[in-house]
């Protein structure tokens, strides 16, 4: 049976709406911070396939439109009143992390099963060997606190008691993490009661088929916005600045091939999985969300009509090498998965910049997660979340970048100055945007957020998720600059003053004070097209300083605030086009990298770690890293170098395999369909 378009939308809209009221529901009864006021959780209505059909899209998490349930619901033979519980990543590949806790129940209609309602919060602690239970140095998932296997925490309505005392006395603060999971099972009963109300609006039937109906509609829509693409295969890839604690870069590299109304994601080329947290756990699923998040925001920017569900990402599959940080492999620690998705994400993003240039932004900045355990007063035990200090957006082609707003965290909320201080005894000195962190462009990167705080307690543990863009920072477009990269320092100004750089654990005692920054948003087009009068007015609001206005934008402001139109005018006239300038605007670190770590050296070193047994990629990585050092490469881009540091490592282990090959089957990797210049809004671009 089908449902007319008319009545597919109003059903469309239905379900938005009961996916909104979990969501309400869900936030206004949780406990923590991060769930009540970050907003970190989502909420789904499902086909009794386990795929997501409706999920809100005013709330903090937005990485789970193509959400996929179908790895755990089969697992149980379900039956009215029962709801079920996982945040084991390795155990049907929903929860991505352990402190996300995914929940469901089945709905059921005159004894038939009609869909299932779902959700998932991130809880700010699960126990494991760090506060917040989250940290790049932890290297197996086992440190990582609590994981619960597919089961079910309520049968006929009761709650399994015995699950309850284990969660309990696994945790760090067991009644703030108890009040978030009866919030969830709050929120599921909510969903339970509207979806009963949209089947007698619809009738079991049309209310069956129209959920299927919803998702060939969705994937309808993402064929056309593909079909409008060029065909080709474009390529991009980005680093994040360590693979663990002082570590080497981490590479995440993309082939996205464009043929008709399909996409492939091939991930080819990738780091290997990493002895840290940063590993995603897909299982291999050519659709995981994880996976898929970058190109689900991409289409909805191409093209806002479209439906989001799992239809959207039908289109496309992936290409995730087993044993690698985009499919790692048990018992690989995935806690900081969120630094390395949100990598994805921009990778996917600088991809389809190569697509269309016209119709994509810079890249944004991205986010650290601030937590806090310390003590009050009385001694009591505080944890708490405070929120996310996030990077600013990019520019793209008709307007400035959001300030600290960064484009693919989630949409995760800031959490007010006042609700942070009356929850944990801490004194916020400073929050606000960072001057001159946006790159430079005729549409100018949004500026990053910062906060300083102060800790009045001993052996306070602050812990800063996803610190990263310290050394590779966003990315500008189409002669638009690079973003400002992010700081996090230790009782800044004073004599005992510490870069922290990118640790993300550090213990403070009483008067100690944390400053973070995150990194400011790429530019978009040349910056000497930028109006002399807009950079006049970004000075005047404190975005830009006078020297970065004159360097950046050759606008000459005296000291007195005014535009000098004449030493302007005369400043832009003697700058020049620069004959070396790329179509991504990139900072002098991953300049200077990509002269030693060319796609030759990358392509040969993939070739080789595929042949080399998944628990010595890393360590041959980092060999073959630390051999090459700062040796620049040749014209043909120095493959040779690394062959010889592997033939010298196998000499030295005698378990590593030979190596013979050339890497020829991965010598396109870097090679992809160039810019389309007559697409390129910005005429002067070289």
């Amino acid at each position: 049976m089908s449902i007319d378009n008319v009545n597919l939308t109003v059903l469309a809209n239905y379900c938005a709406a009961a996916a909104e009221s979990m969501g309400w529901t869900l936030m206004r009864t949780a406990h923590s911070t991060f769930v009540k006021e970050t907003e970190d959780f989502s909420c789904q209505i499902l086909t009794p396939a386990g795929l997501t059909v409706a999920s809100p899209k005013t709330f903090g998490a937005t990485w789970f439109t193509g959400l996929d349930y179908s790895g755990v619901i089969g697992k149980f033979d379900c039956k009215e009143g029962d709801i079920f519980v996982v945040s084991d990543p390795y155990t049907g590949f929903v929860s991505t992390h352990t402190p996300d806790t995914h929940m469901w129940k089945p709905v059921f209609y005159e004894d038939e099963l009609m869909c299932f309602v779902a959700n998932h919060i991130h809880n700010t602690d699960v126990g494991g060997a760090v506060p917040a239970s989250l940290s790049r140095s932890l290297t197996e998932i086992h440190q990582e606190g609590l994981r619960i296997p597919p089961i079910r925490i309520v049968r006929d309505g009761r709650i399994d008691e015995n699950l309850k005392a284990i969660i309990s006395r696994n945790v760090r603060n067991p009644e703030q993490n108890w009040g978030d999971l009866n919030a969830q099972i709050a929120a599921v009963n909510v969903g339970e009661r509207k979806v009963h109300e949209i089947i007698r609006r619809f009738g079991k039937d049309d209310f069956r088929s129209g959920l299927g109906q919803l998702l060939d509609y969705a994937e309808k829509q993402a064929r056309a916005v593909i079909a409008s693409l060029p065909d080709g295969d474009y390529f991009f890839s980005d680093y994040a600045d360590e693979d663990q604690a002082g570590g080497y870069p981490v590479r995440m590299a993309l082939m996205l091939r464009i043929h008709g109304d399909t996409i492939t994601l091939d991930f080819t080329g990738s780091d290997p999985q990493l002895t840290s947290s940063l590993n995603m756990p897909t299982g291999g699923n050519e659709r995981h969300s994880l996976v898929m998040v970058g190109l689900v925001y991409a289409l909805y920017c191409l093209d806002p009509n479209i439906m989001l569900n799992y239809g959207v990402v039908r289109p496309a599959k992936a290409i995730l090498p087993p044993g690698s940080i985009v499919n790692a492999i048990e018992p690989s620690a995935v806690g900081m998965r969120s630094l390395t998705s949100m990598l994805l994400q921009i990778t996917t993003f600088g991809a389809f910049c190569i697509v269309c240039p016209e119709r994509m932004p810079a890249c944004p900045g991205s986010e650290s997660i601030m937590n806090v355990k310390t003590a009050d007063r009385n001694g009591r035990t505080v944890m708490a979340s405070l929120g996310p200090i996030s990077g600013g957006a990019g520019g793209d082609w008709r307007a400035d970048g959001a300030e600290g707003s960064g484009a693919n965290g989630g949409f995760c909320k800031n959490t007010p100055v006042e609700i942070n201080e009356a929850e944990v005894p801490i004194a916020i000195a400073r929050y606000g945007l960072v001057p001159d962190s946006g790159g430079a462009g005729r549409w100018r990167g949004g500026l990053a957020m910062e906060m300083e705080f102060k800790i009045f307690a001993p052996e306070s543990i602050v812990t800063a998720r996803n610190r990263d863009r310290s050394r590779f920072a966003p990315w500008g477009v189409a002669g638009g600059h690079a973003g400002g990269t992010s700081t996090f320092t230790k009782n800044p100004g004073q004599l005992d003053a510490v870069d922290l750089g990118n640790a993300d654990v550090v213990t403070c005692d009483p008067g100690d004070t944390i400053l973070i920054r995150g990194p400011g948003g790429g530019g978009y087009g040349d910056p000497l097209e930028r109006p002399a009068e807009t950079v006049l007015t970004d000075y005047k609001r404190g975005m830009v300083s006078r020297e970065r206005a004159r360097h950046d934008y050759a606008v000459e402001i005296s000291s007195d605030g005014r535009l000098d139109l004449r030493s302007t005018a005369d400043l832009r006239a003697t700058r020049k086009a620069d004959p070396m300038r790329t179509f991504f605007g990139h900072n002098r670190y991953r300049i200077e990298f990509e002269r030693i770590w060319t796609p030759q050296r990358y392509a040969m070193l993939t070739s080789i770690l595929e042949t080399v047994p998944v628990t010595w990629r890393f360590f041959v990585k980092h060999r073959i890293f630390g051999a090459i050092g700062e040796k620049l490469a040749l014209d043909d881009g120095g493959a040779e170098n690394v062959t010889t540091a592997y033939h010298a490592l196998c000499e030295e282990f005698t378990d590593l395999p030979r190596f013979h090959g050339g890497g020829e089957h991965l010598s396109d990797l870097g090679k992809s369909t160039p810019v389309d210049e007559s697409r390129d809004p910005v005429s002067s671009f070289g």
